[in-house]
């Protein structure tokens, strides 16, 4: 299988390049955001193979806690990512911004964009989709870890600096069939070794038919929580900015919900096949691929580890290029020459791939980098960029939206690394802690200003 598998991935490659070169002209518009030209398909093309470079995380989680994983990684993305197709999406689109902290500068100003762009960052650095693409041609290749993980950094950077956002959005479409595709071939051959979904259901152990997994309310909770990401999301924001119009970018939002709807079904319910068919399955995060090797003919596990591939290269691909646009956009001093600002975010591209590449070496879990970076830029985000929205005399100052999101930061950080064996500081969430004290630096913050309005 992996002679057959090698071969696609070949071809793949050749494709992503040739979807890649395909340049248009113009200033850096057009280089971070396609022009502002995404149209209805392209957008939801786009947005939703972006919102599922996790899948051997998903497999993992399935695998170990069964049907909770939908309550925790489906059910609030929907609820959050609704709630942004209504009330967020078409007013960003009439901005003209390009990035998050083009809207922390506009309400805030410059200190304010600089703290919300190193949260951005830290948000969009591909490690948890790197380290996964890297254990996946591991897998085929046999290559040791180091190189795995600079071969897919590498090519990464390489089809996405072509031409852009551009490459990403083309490659994306292609991207959308595999990723699909792969789980169409297995989800039925496996229900068919399972005896059906009554059979299935039957098969499972009692924590993996419970809402929970046997995790705990609070656990789930903290992941609705950190599904608030999805309102200060930056590849949502980078799609929205995108968009022909804001009717285009609120209902490529509500197609993109459906369109999850239909893959979470496909890929819960194949890894929590993969529990009942592979009980002991050492290493959970191969849940997916394992269960292909064992269920498929040579050729189909082929084609469904190529769709593995193309699900997780289509986030990594899209976060590598907003971090590089954090770095040649936001942390740059803007240029008016769109080279100067195409060469800063290329130069990103690098920088961001080999540190990428770094945190890919060091953690081994993309579930645990999924939490600890999005209960730490969750929580500096969400208040001060929401608070955008509001009338001005209700908006904080730069000072407290400065103070708000950094303060936050460290909070969840620290709450973070302070963790033990037993668990998080007073056996509260980070998340909860760094909301809490963002919201207290919002709330004296506006105090203050009361204050001075009404100091003679």
């Amino acid at each position: 299988m992996n002679t057959l598998v090698l071969i696609l991935l070949v071809v793949y490659a050749v494709a992503l390049l040739a979807l890649s070169s395909r340049r248009r002209g113009g200033g850096a518009v057009d280089y971070l955001l396609a022009g502002r030209r995404l149209t209805l398909p392209a957008f939801v093309a786009t947005l939703v193979t972006t919102w599922y470079g996790g899948i051997l995380g998903i497999g993992e989680y399935a695998w170990r806690f069964g049907l909770s994983t939908w309550i925790v990684f489906g059910v609030p993305y929907y609820l959050a990512a609704v709630i942004f197709a209504f009330w967020l999406a078409p007013r960003l689109r009439r901005t003209g911004a390009i990035t998050i902290p083009d809207l922390l500068a506009t309400a805030y100003g410059r200190k304010a964009a600089l703290t919300g762009a190193a949260a951005v960052y830290a948000a969009t650095l591909p490690v948890a989709y790197l380290l996964m693409l890297a254990v996946l041609i591991e897998q085929v290749t046999g290559w040791p870890a180091v190189t795995a993980v600079m071969v897919a950094a590498a090519f990464s950077a390489v089809y996405v600096g072509i031409s852009g956002f551009g490459s990403v959005v083309r490659t994306d479409i292609l991207q959308l069939f595999l990723m699909y595709g792969g789980f169409l071939i297995l989800l039925p051959v496996a229900l068919a070794h399972t005896g059906g979904l009554s059979g299935l259901w039957a098969a499972l152990p009692p924590d993996h038919r419970s809402w929970d997994g046997g995790l705990g309310w609070q656990t789930v909770l903290v992941w609705y929580l950190i599904a608030l990401q999805t309102v200060v999301e930056p590849a949502f924001y980078q799609r929205v900015f995108a968009a022909r119009s804001p009717r285009v970018a609120r209902s490529g939002v509500l197609v993109s919900v459906a369109m999850w709807i239909a893959f979470d079904f496909l890929t819960v319910f194949t890894g929590l096949a993969a529990r009942v068919l592979l009980p002991d399955l050492v290493d959970p995060m191969n849940a997916y691929p394992s269960l292909a090797a064992l269920l498929l003919s040579p050729w189909l596990a082929a084609l469904f580890t190529l769709g593995l591939f193309a699900t997780v290269m289509s986030t990594l691909d899209s976060y590598l290029f907003i971090a590089a646009t954090t770095i040649g956009h936001d942390f740059s001093q803007r240029s008016r020459d769109p080279r100067t600002e195409k060469r800063n975010t290329r130069l990103g591209l690098a920088l961001s791939a080999i540190l990428a590449a770094m945190g890919a070496l060091i953690f081994d879990s993309a579930v645990q980098v999924w939490h600890d970076v999005g209960s730490v830029v969750t929580s500096t985000l969400l208040l001060p960029v929401l608070a955008i929205h509001l009338p001005p005399r209700w908006r904080p100052s730069q000072s407290g939206a400065v103070s708000a999101m950094a303060l936050a930061a460290v909070t969840a950080s620290l709450w973070i690394l302070g963790a033990d064996a037993v668990g998080y500081p007073l056996g509260v969430e980070p998340m909860f802690a760094a909301l809490a004290v963002s919201a207290s630096c919002l709330l004296i913050d506006h105090l203050r200003a009361l204050r001075a309005r009404s100091t003679p």
